[in-house]
């Protein structure tokens, strides 16, 4: 089949769910997946012609796939993150840009950083980019999950970074865990979306990213914020960094929480789109 047929082909079955933007993005990665030049999808623009050996059983299953809104990154089994690519499956969610942004403020403000705690790890993005990044810190990442821990070990070790995997439960006993450790610097990005933003959300993340590690209870939406400073307030050391990806809608009460709780310097950042999605503040020294 040539190129041009197959990204034909996915971007009708992928315009089912998504605009004529993504669905174009979707189909040409996927059809570069296919053809095995995923490091430069565009030679299949430039070459409609290009030969790609693939059979009719598998094009339509593709096709099924995407009009069922499965995610492109789960049918590749990868996504790029900070420049990496990690495997991802139902086990986890997929890496955002947002949480790419995050990362990215740890690795340019914290270089001097040698202990740090990833809780709620997932993929292992964050934590596996960290100690890439940050090649003198000590990373630790935790999650209740231990599938999500397997997969997060194994990007770890594709990806040659030194990452120590825990499964433990970020509100239960998280200090107690550790109790005889310190940390420099502690990260999350937990479940911060409340149960009644369901509906606004698309079938792609509904129908198929683990709900564990999406949604919390409306009658306390800020759980996971408030059990991990808590538990910080124990594990940092005097003067240690907390760093937050927030729901844009909860960063007014976030902050306002972390401040009840005694941490300084609370900083709020807005990511590419203008949304309060990042945040870091101090423990007192």
């Amino acid at each position: 089949m040539k190129a041009q047929q197959l990204i034909q082909t996915l971007y009708a079955a992928a315009s089912t769910h998504y605009d004529e933007r993504e669905a174009a993005h979707i189909a040409l990665h996927l059809a570069a997946s296919a053809a095995h030049v995923s490091e430069n999808p565009l030679r299949l623009k430039i070459e409609p012609d290009y030969p790609i050996e693939i059979t009719d059983e598998v094009v339509e299953s593709l096709c099924r796939e995407l009009r069922a809104a499965r995610p492109m990154q789960y049918l590749l089994g990868e996504t790029e993150f900070y420049g990496r690519l990690f495997r991802v499956d139902e086990r986890v969610l997929i890496p955002r840009p947002e949480t790419e942004e995050l990362v990215d403020w740890i690795v340019r403000d914290e270089r001097q950083t040698t202990r740090l705690l990833d809780v709620g790890t997932g993929s292992g993005a964050i934590a596996v980019s960290l100690a890439l990044e940050l090649p003198q810190a000590g990373v630790t990442a935790i999650d209740l999950s231990a599938d999500a821990l397997t997969l997060a070990a194994e990007n770890a070790a594709r990806l040659g970074a030194s990452v120590r995997f825990v499964e433990t439960d970020a509100l239960q006993g998280l200090a107690q865990r550790f109790a005889a450790e310190t940390f420099d610097l502690i990260v999350s990005n937990p479940p911060y979306v409340p149960d009644s933003d369901r509906e606004t959300m698309h079938r792609n993340v509904l129908d198929y990213e683990p709900h564990i590690a999406l949604f919390v209870p409306d009658q306390d939406p800020l759980r996971f914020y408030r059990a991990i400073a808590q538990a910080a307030q124990q594990l940092l050391k005097p003067g240690g960094k907390l760093y937050f990806e927030i729901y844009h809608k909860a960063a007014d009460s976030l902050e306002q929480l972390l401040c009840a709780l005694g941490y300084e310097e609370v900083t709020v950042r807005r990511d590419l789109f203008d949304k309060p999605r990042m945040l870091c503040c101090q423990k007192k020294r």
